[in-house]
């Protein structure tokens, strides 16, 4: 297979050694050098499928001056594989350093599809598939997970998490607190001999989760906020500020006055005729 001087994203399986694609062992047969998160579990990968390649390792402590290295050797006219220990490289991973380095040098960058634990767990996990936000593993640090969860809280899209097997009694915690109750989905071990799916509400996943230590990597599917809910949230909400001040806040903001009372008429689901009486009687 003859490829260009470049930088090849290649998944590697997440389980499974069965979900490689074709493509990807034929691009890591012929590339220059692979570059490798582990290049132990890598070279256990190469050896399974007979793949005599060139190991070098790219991994969280290395990524800024390996990346230098990396983009010398793709200018000098070699050919780089990028793989991570399991899924697809740079989704929560020191491979998005290089890619914007590669890109930053005009360098060719292209990406092999194959094996996601987040697509995978989403697809499985019965909620909406149609809008969905990747977060990945929620900071360590209290007030910046504080803040994600803040942000998080009224996010109507499906919500992904990766999470280890010693922290997730804790973050099960702090999402219940944070998001308040919603259908979860625990993903566990995906694609691997001990797969097991649970699907459960937060509020029981602490009494869940004491009974049955967790085991393995988990990947965590959480419904988003109720539409209509937060809706009549908002709609109540906006009750309590006056129709007089929240049509002056939309005229402020460069609306006309006929734009910004319909604009309130949405808000507070009545029509645009409401709007205008409430103001008559708000200026008597």
């Amino acid at each position: 297979m003859d490829i260009e001087a470049g930088l090849y994203l290649c998944p590697t399986p997440i389980g499974n050694l069965g979900d490689i694609t074709i493509r990807t062992l034929e691009v890591l047969r012929s590339v220059d050098m692979i570059a490798a998160e582990d290049t132990r579990n890598t070279l256990k990968l190469l050896n399974h499928f007979d793949i005599k390649g060139n190991l070098t390792s790219y991994h969280e402590h290395n990524r800024y001056e390996k990346a230098d290295y990396l983009i010398g050797q793709i200018l000098s006219g070699k050919s780089i594989a990028l793989v991570t220990d399991a899924g697809m490289p740079a989704i929560s991973d020191p491979g998005e350093v290089l890619v914007r380095r590669c890109i930053e040098e005009n360098i060719y960058v292209t990406s092999l599809p194959g094996a996601c634990a987040a697509v995978t767990a989403v697809t499985v996990s019965g909620f909406d598939t149609g809008r969905f936000l990747f977060e990945g593993f929620l900071p360590a640090d209290k007030v910046e997970r504080d803040r994600v969860l803040s942000e998080l809280k009224n996010e109507t899209g499906t919500l992904i998490f990766y999470e280890a097997p010693h922290r997730l009694k804790k973050t099960v915690a702090v999402l219940y607190e944070g998001l308040g109750n919603r259908r979860v989905a625990f993903c566990r071990e995906l694609t691997k001999l001990h797969e097991q799916i649970v699907r459960m509400e937060l509020k029981d996943a602490a009494g869940y989760f004491e009974k049955t230590e967790p085991r393995g990597e988990y990947v965590l599917v959480v419904e988003g906020r109720d539409k209509d809910e937060l809706l009549k949230e908002k709609r109540e909400e906006f009750k309590t500020v006056s129709v007089t001040d929240r049509v002056r806040s939309y005229v402020d903001g460069g609306m006309d006055k006929k734009e910004a009372m319909r604009a309130v008429a949405r808000e507070r689901g009545v029509s645009k005729r409401d709007i205008y009486n409430a103001l008559l009687k708000e200026e008597e």
